[in-house]
């Protein structure tokens, strides 16, 4: 077989000089080191020639093929096709080359199909035209490409599920992928697809739909591209009908940029309703602090005449009162002490909540806090039938780290609870532990318990557990209170309970690290004033400003007892300041809330002057906030004492100023 193509080539080669079996054997040689598997047919379309490669394509041996119609390399579905496609071909014979985007499919010997690109080309002898196919597998490629169709719809479908618009652009700025939201905001204004449009198409169409609540396209452009030229954080878009879109732009490592576009509207609105309820909580928080400011002095003003009076009779040594009269006086004092400590609670929660309690951390020897609160609880308990007792405590918890008065007080609150919740003839327990790196501190009680029903309550404001119709006395906000001081001061509170059995109620508290010494945090006292009287000198001379008459009258007879003391009075800051530099007394106790100038400006001027700068002014109020406590800190004080006054309290101050136990009336 001289085929006339190969025979030109071979003749151009040199190959003409070798003897025709040679060069017969040579192409045989090249056709089966071919890539492709190659078949000849001749126009009957019988195989007359076939490669190594066709044999491992399709799984037949040469001489299995050879002379057999090529519709066997061809699925039996289409062969009958086939054979008319190749009539068609032979009529004019030309060449085809591979990917000319038909579909073909291969039948192996086993009757699998496989896909297949074809190229053929006629080989011109001088009998006739032979067709030489060479025909590729493409299997993989074709698995290839069915794997990036499958990901390129993964791709289209997330971008199509992206909450708000999505969009893609190139280097040159032009759209190349978005998702139906974005064409719905950018796109609505041009007419076929928007993919290939540049931004600035885009953008100018949107606005001119009167989509954006925009003065014109160029301020919006203008913006939009600043933003795209630097695009960090994001842009906010308003809306002809009042919604919020938010723009977050990126670049590419290429150049390009990727855009999102979300409906912030909600976010926005929620937003700005948070800061309209969070300026309203302040605002109502601060109007709950200058109410409780004002309810403060407001209660603690008439209490002070009450209190202070009913301790007036009691120590009373000129006319001493009968038992009958004491008793009555008693109950007085109590109810007024009573209603002390409620007020007390209300305005410490106030504080905490305010974040205004100030801790001062500490090393507390917990023995010594222990005795003190066994002390202070046990005559409550003798009145209640129950036993107030406290365990030794361990070397290992005698120690920890926290403020004392405060620890104090959650411990007193929790053995004042267990007395007023316990059964008479039972007992009140304190007893502490250590655990790894705190402390625990436990009240145990064998009273009524509490129902497992009220227990999850127990620790909020105003929750007494049942008991708020009962007769016994109390806020329900003890507990609040004793939470939230153990917390500031880096520890815990919990409980368990038992109905009709009794309660374990515990504070931990973090122990010292290393058994470090005591470290007092406490603020230091101002030095007291020099040039005082002493108790054998003359009479000293005391001013108290105040604008309460029966405050007045409290304090005039409070220092009736001291026959060396002379009290002055002034209603008002401006003649307690003329006052006072006219006398120049020992003493001044000044009411901080007065009409006019308030005693805190009153100080300060007086220790303004050099005649009055060392005299010790003590502040009297019944403002008993802690921002109050912080307003008088800078005014120069000796001391800041509370409405309703102590008797022994103020006795005690007076007396370190004016010397000790300045001589009393005999009576």
């Amino acid at each position: 077989m001289d085929l006339h193509p190969i025979g030109k080539a071979a003749r151009a080669s040199g190959i003409a000089r070798l003897e025709p079996g040679e060069r017969s054997q040579i192409f045989h040689q090249l056709l089966d080191a071919a890539p492709d598997a190659v078949v000849v047919v001749d126009s009957e379309g019988r195989i007359l020639f076939v490669n190594l490669e066709t044999e491992r394509l399709f799984g037949y041996a040469r001489e299995a093929l050879l002379g057999h119609a090529v519709e066997l390399l061809i699925p039996e579905r289409i062969r009958r096709s086939h054979q008319g496609h190749r009539v068609d071909f032979m009529g004019a014979p030309h060449t085809r080359p591979m990917g000319s985007g038909v579909t073909l499919f291969g039948r192996k010997r086993d009757g699998s199909e496989f896909p297949v690109e074809i190229s053929l080309s006629p080989l011109r002898t001088e009998n006739e035209v032979l067709i030489s196919a060479s025909i590729r597998d493409v299997s993989e490629r074709k698995q290839d490409e069915l794997e990036r169709r499958r990901i390129q719809d993964h791709l289209l479908s997330a971008i199509e599920c992206i909450q708000g618009a999505f969009a893609i652009f190139d280097v040159r700025d032009r759209l190349v992928l978005c998702n139906s939201a974005y064409r719905q905001i950018m796109g609505v204004g041009l007419p076929g697809s928007v993919l290939g449009r540049s931004f600035r198409e885009l953008v100018t169409a949107s606005v001119e739909t009167g989509i954006f609540d925009s003065r014109g396209g160029p301020e919006l452009l203008s913006r939009w591209a600043a933003y795209r030229a630097d695009p960090s954080g994001s842009m906010d878009l308003d809306m002809s009908g009042g919604e919020r879109l938010r723009v977050v732009e990126r670049r590419t490592p290429d150049g390009g940029a990727v855009s999102s576009i979300i409906d912030v509207t909600d976010a926005v609105t929620r937003e700005e309703a948070l800061r309209h309820a969070q300026a309203l909580a302040e605002q109502g928080s601060a109007a709950k602090s200058e109410f409780l400011a004002s309810m403060s002095h407001e209660l603690r003003t008439p209490l002070n005449a009450v209190l202070g009076f009913a301790q007036l009779l009691q120590r009373d040594k000129k006319t001493p009162l009968s038992p009958r009269q004491q008793e009555r006086v008693e109950h007085v004092v109590r109810g007024g002490e009573h209603l002390l400590r409620l007020i007390d609670d209300v305005l410490d929660l106030a504080r905490i909540e305010a974040g205004g309690v100030l801790i001062s951390l500490e090393r507390v020897n917990l023995a010594e806090v222990l005795s003190e609160v066994e002390a202070t609880l046990a005559p409550m308990g003798t009145r209640a039938e129950v036993r107030v007792s406290v365990e030794p405590t361990p070397k290992e918890a005698l120690h920890v780290i926290a403020d004392r008065t405060r620890l104090k007080q959650i411990l007193m609150n929790y053995g004042s609870n267990a007395i007023k919740y316990g059964k008479a003839g039972g007992s009140v327990r304190f007893h502490a532990n250590a655990r790894s790196d705190r402390v625990r501190i436990t009240a145990v009680d064998d009273g009524w318990g509490i129902a497992v029903d009220k227990q999850a309550s127990l620790f909020q404001p105003f929750q007494r557990a049942g008991q708020e119709a009962g007769p016994i006395e109390g806020t329900g906000i003890g507990l609040v209170i004793s939470k939230r001081l153990a917390e500031l001061m880096g520890g815990a509170v919990g409980f368990e309970s038992t109905e009709a059995r009794g309660s374990h109620f515990w504070v931990e508290l973090p122990a010292p690290a290393g058994g470090a010494g005591e470290v007092d945090l406490a603020g230091q006292r101002g030095a007291e004033s020099p040039g005082l009287a002493a108790a054998d000198g003359p009479r000293s001379l005391i001013v108290y400003v105040e604008d309460n008459p029966s405050n007045i009258a409290f304090m005039q007879d409070l220092l009736a007892d001291f026959d060396r003391v002379e009290l002055l009075t002034a209603s008002s800051g401006e003649l307690g300041i003329e006052l006072i530099r006219a006398r120049l007394p020992q003493v001044v106790i000044m009411d901080v809330n007065l009409p006019g100038m308030s005693g805190i400006e009153a100080s300060r001027q007086l220790k303004q002057w050099p005649e009055t700068r060392d005299i010790p002014i003590v502040a009297l109020s019944a403002a008993a906030m802690i921002r109050d406590a912080a307003r008088v800190a800078g005014a120069g004080f000796y001391r800041y004492l509370t409405k309703p006054v102590k008797v022994d309290e103020l006795c005690m101050t007076l007396e370190e100023l004016l010397g000790p136990s300045p001589s009393r009336a005999s009576g």
